[in-house]
């Protein structure tokens, strides 16, 4: 990473220090990782005699916009169009190099360990596909209807809708106020969206931030990420946009200790009924 200064993802000016982007100004910006957790094929891993294979792939950086401060919901709705089209292509072009699965994701404040303010997202490219998106590929696979059980909630637990997709917190969440956003009909990526959906879940990666925000009047840190299908799983893997909160209450973080890390039982601070009605009505 550039040694300059405050923000290497600014867009690099004469007479300022180099940043990670050599344009003057730009709407959105993909590029590698430069510390990247995974290598291409062509870089040897270290050898380990632990190591059960190479740590192939990559690792991508997506920068939203060229301001040093802002959200998904602050940088407008024509700049997530712009991201969600970038995805598109991002996916599109890892899996036609060969990954097995793709991860787009944000990390989002301090909590999580974020270190630049910039608004940025990553893409991580796998080899394999991971043990979690295994299993819902399984599940999928063997007959789980995301989109039937959601019907079957009866919107008690829904955040928002549109005819194109609906966020809601789950039954089943695992932090207090998380939140996905899935599309009302199959669907297994965002490559699979008209023009329309990507219109729709656009303006649905703007108002969940908003609302997540406007909890307890304090920038929430979460952790997003985009749940699509592995490249080589059949048409039955449902598509969902996850958010992950960090915060239980104001200036409260929700940590993950004991229980949650040595059972994978995971102990619940607002019940996903009653965040879903607080999300509602902001």
């Amino acid at each position: 990473m550039p040694a300059n200064s405050a923000d290497p993802l600014a867009p690099g000016r004469p007479g300022s220090d180099a940043t990670e982007i050599p344009f003057s100004d730009f709407e959105l910006a993909v590029f590698d990782n430069q510390f990247s957790s995974l290598q291409s094929n062509e870089v040897a891993a270290a050898p380990s005699r632990w190591a059960t294979g190479p740590a192939n792939g990559r690792c991508e950086v997506i920068v939203y916009t060229s301001e040093s401060e802002g959200s998904l919901q602050t940088v407008g709705h024509a700049r997530r169009v712009l991201f969600i089209e970038a995805l598109i292509d991002r996916y599109k072009t890892l899996f036609d190099e060969g990954a097995a699965y793709v991860l787009p994701f944000e990390n989002r404040g301090q909590e999580v360990g974020v270190t630049l303010p910039h608004p940025h997202g990553q893409i991580y490219a796998f080899p394999s596909v991971p043990e979690p998106q295994a299993a819902a590929a399984r599940a999928f696979a063997s007959g789980y209807d995301l989109i039937a059980d959601h019907a079957s909630w009866e919107g008690v637990f829904d955040v928002v809708s549109d005819d194109s997709f609906v966020a809601f917190s789950p039954p089943f969440a695992r932090f207090p106020f998380e939140t996905w956003i899935m599309p009302n009909r199959p669907c297994r990526g965002p490559w699979d969206l008209d023009a329309e959906g990507v219109e729709a879940l656009a303006r649905m990666l703007g108002d969940i931030p908003r609302r997540l925000d406007s909890l307890f009047d304090a920038p929430m840190p979460y952790m997003m990420s985009f749940q699509a299908a592995p490249r080589d799983s059949g048409d039955d893997f449902q598509f969902t946009v996850q958010f992950f909160p960090v915060m239980r209450d104001a200036g409260r973080l929700k940590y993950l200790a004991s229980v949650e890390q040595f059972t994978g039982v995971f102990t619940v601070d607002v019940v996903p009924e009653q965040a879903a009605e607080r999300l509602r009505s902001l």
